[in-house]
């Protein structure tokens, strides 16, 4: 284990994010407010970060394990010192609350334990937000983007970071891989930005619900989300940034060097569209009584739909009352989740794709032993050892919901609650039914339970390995 790489890469991690606590303070500053808990934080940020970045590895070696030891307590220690300007400031005084909200933005989950938003200043509200933007196509991929990596081995955190089950270059280096994707993710950003101020929103709103909705995570600083601007336009705006980016990034890198045709061969892609179409128009058809008109059916199934899928976890109404096939197609959009590379979470389409053409495949060998079946995706076979590792990831993945559902269950809470709870944490939506329904939150849960689902949510945007492997004995030995 190469500890010296390890500690640069963290002190590299904290000094950006001492750079990132000034956007947020600069809104303070902007709105009249105290600029003092971001400035006490970014000051500490730059001296531990400055320190640990002094740290001189021997080689800049990076292999596999130091990937996912990097990856994995980064986010941790980013959340840990990003969890600070709410505790400082007073809008969420105590820090395992102030933890689990900033967990929340990073991981661009969307739960929280404010019971008022509309009562937070604006330099911590956009700070909330913002995290969804940073973590949404990961912050060491961020970082990547922006400083110079040592070594050949950096792949190894893109693989570590970026939701799905391959990662691969898009150019040869990786950090103009990087660099790409987040070009694409800005230009993205901003598109969304204007359309929303076309639209009658303010500057700071249409950017603070763009970065939720870029990150997939879903905050907002109205207590009824989206839905508070009953605006149709707003919504669709929403609605379709949500869709595009749920969309596997690699596919905007083809059509924007016109490799149109690669990018339109991804069955991943039309899965994903055709699974959106079917939900949209099954839940609209089904709580068409209660909306009174297709158009009012379709607009509120089309955004909730893409909201759950694409893991944001917005919100326009509340769906806790919808008849029970909408609220059982909503949980199970919440396991599937959105494309992979995409900033979206759940187990991804490709990967339940990949199940299904397995489970397809032992069927057939079983009916014709000596025949060869081989899983292909895009016309291109995938290898055992990934369709193993979806295999395990998918059991690890359940066993994790199972396993947060059960623990959160001793505050007594009805099962739908505790089931739907670990889900949303796990899958990174939000909101998930009952008590943490789209007009709830995660206030009454015990510490206990918020440190589960804390982690929980850490777990599902790391996709599991990463945080897991930190356990394994045999990653700490030098050798």
């Amino acid at each position: 284990m190469n500890y010296r790489m390890i500690t640069q890469m963290l002190g590299r991690v904290i000094t950006i994010e001492a750079a990132l606590l000034a956007v947020p303070m600069a809104v303070s500053l902007i709105y009249g407010e105290s600029p003092l808990p971001f400035l006490y934080v970014m000051a500490l940020c730059a001296l531990v970060g400055g320190a640990l970045w002094r740290v001189k590895p021997v080689n800049h070696d990076m292999y596999a394990r130091e990937g996912f030891a990097i990856v994995a307590l980064a986010w941790i220690i980013l959340s840990a010192f990003g969890a600070l300007p709410f505790v400082i400031s007073g809008e969420i005084p105590n820090f395992l609350d102030a933890l689990f909200e900033t967990v929340s933005g990073f991981t661009t989950t969307g739960a929280t334990i404010l019971r008022d938003v509309e009562t937070m200043g604006k330099g911590c509200m956009f700070w909330r937000c913002f995290t969804h933007w940073v973590g949404g196509m990961g912050v060491l991929v961020f970082i990547m983007a922006i400083l110079p990596m040592s070594g050949e081995y950096s792949m190894h955190i893109m693989r570590a970071e970026v939701p799905g089950p391959v990662v691969g270059k898009l150019v040869p280096r990786a950090r103009k891989t990087a660099g790409i994707l987040y070009l694409i993710y800005v230009a993205m950003t901003v598109a969304e930005i204007i359309l929303l101020c076309c639209g009658g929103m303010s500057l700071y709103e249409a950017m603070i619900h763009t970065f939720s909705t870029a990150g997939t995570g879903g905050f907002s600083n109205r207590a009824a989300s989206a839905g508070g601007f009953q605006s149709v336009y707003i919504e669709m705006v929403i609605a379709v940034f949500m869709l595009l980016f749920g969309v596997n990034f690699n596919l905007y890198f083809f059509v924007a060097t016109g490799r149109w045709k690669e990018a339109l061969k991804s069955r991943e892609l039309w899965v994903y569209l055709g699974v959106i179409a079917f939900a949209t128009l099954t839940i609209g058809y089904n709580i068409l009584p209660l909306m009174g008109s297709w158009g009012q059916s379709l607009r509120y199934s089309f955004f909730q739909v893409n909201s759950i899928i694409t893991t944001t976890g917005m919100s326009t109404i509340n769906y806790d009352p919808w008849p029970e096939y909408s609220r059982t197609v909503i949980v199970l959009l919440t396991f599937l989740g959105a494309c992979a590379g995409s900033t979206g979470g759940g187990i991804k389409v490709s990967r339940m794709m990949i199940l299904f053409k397995s489970a397809k495949a032992e069927i057939a060998r079983l009916l014709r032993p000596r025949s060869v079946n081989k899983v292909r995706m895009d016309g291109r076979s995938v290898d055992e050892k990934t369709v193993k590792c979806t295999l395990v990831f998918t059991f690890l993945y359940v066993a994790i919901v199972l396993a947060g559902t059960l623990i959160v269950s001793l505050d007594g809470f009805d099962f739908t609650t505790n089931f739907t709870s670990a889900l949303t944490c796990v899958s990174n939506v939000g909101p998930g039914l009952n008590i943490v329904g789209p007009a709830g939150n995660f206030a009454e849960f015990s510490y206990l339970s918020k440190g589960v689902l804390t982690l929980c949510m850490l777990l599902g945007r790391l996709e599991i390995f990463p945080v897991l492997i930190l356990f394994a004995p045999s990653l700490w030995k030098k050798s």
